[in-house]
């Protein structure tokens, strides 16, 4: 695996078209965040156009936290024009244990084989089809109650699989990574874990699945832990965080990742 500040380099040279179908409390966070990264985002929804978008773009996010059936017939039209294409395309199953018009529309769009699955223990544990205890987008179960579950998924759908926490575990189904990146402020923001996503995406773009998806998380994490020095609160952690990923260069991450295999 190369070093994560050699992901982070490669992502900013392309400077990718990330298109991402997000929900309404992510869409400002979400583009910030791809902003000061280095990657370029576009929040398009709309049916009538999101195929078509959906072409132009690199790599695509979808995040299903305010969901309708519109937003999902349109997710489904984006991952459809992902997955024929070749390129990159990532889903956060947010709460989609909580009802059932969440776990079909996930069905659906695991059918259609994202590159990357991100979300917390409890979603990763529903996805798997193992029930979890999550409430709505927040976690109950810990990082470790879903490795296995997660090792599981990435075999059966050819993804990675990025169970979020304390220390993130990231695996293929046959490797696996632990990231130990991030800071406690980070899940009192609203939407930054949504925000994530995106910026999985771009590094997706030319990039080997799993190495990338390690290095995003680990340059997330560390803008977070840079961030978290300036903060007096949430408030100005956001700010702060901005600058931290506009600021880190690649040799601050590949320094400051703490990566380890799992």
């Amino acid at each position: 695996m190369e070093d994560t500040g050699t992901n982070l380099a490669k992502m900013r040279a392309t400077a990718p078209l990330v298109h991402q179908i997000t929900n309404y409390v992510a869409m400002n966070i979400a583009a910030n965040v791809a902003l000061a990264a280095g990657a370029s985002p576009a929040m398009v929804h709309a049916r009538e156009e999101v195929v078509e978008f959906a072409g132009l773009a690199q790599a695509l996010s979808v995040n299903i936290g305010t969901l309708d059936a519109a937003w999902a017939e349109a997710m489904e039209m984006a991952a459809q024009t992902m997955a024929a294409g070749g390129r990159p395309w990532v889903l956060d199953p947010v709460g989609v244990g909580a009802t059932q018009f969440r776990q079909d529309v996930c069905a659906r769009l695991m059918a259609l084989r994202p590159t990357v699955i991100r979300g917390n223990a409890s979603e990763i544990l529903a996805l798997a089809g193992l029930g979890g205890a999550g409430r709505g987008a927040d976690s109950a179960d810990p990082v470790a109650a879903a490795e296995a579950s997660a090792r599981d998924l990435a075999a059966r759908c050819g993804a990675v699989v990025a169970v979020s926490g304390p220390v993130d575990y990231v695996t293929d189904g046959v490797q696996s990574f632990r990231v130990a990146n991030g800071d406690a402020l980070m899940p009192r923001v609203t939407a930054l874990g949504c925000s994530l996503n995106g910026l999985i995406a771009a590094f997706l773009v030319g990039q080997p699945a799993l190495p990338a998806t390690v290095a995003a998380l680990a340059y997330f994490g560390l803008a977070g832990q840079r961030a978290a020095q300036a903060a007096s609160g949430p408030g100005s952690f956001q700010v702060a965080f901005l600058d931290a990923l506009d600021a880190l260069t690649p040799q601050d991450v590949t320094a400051g990742a703490k990566v380890s295999r799992a």
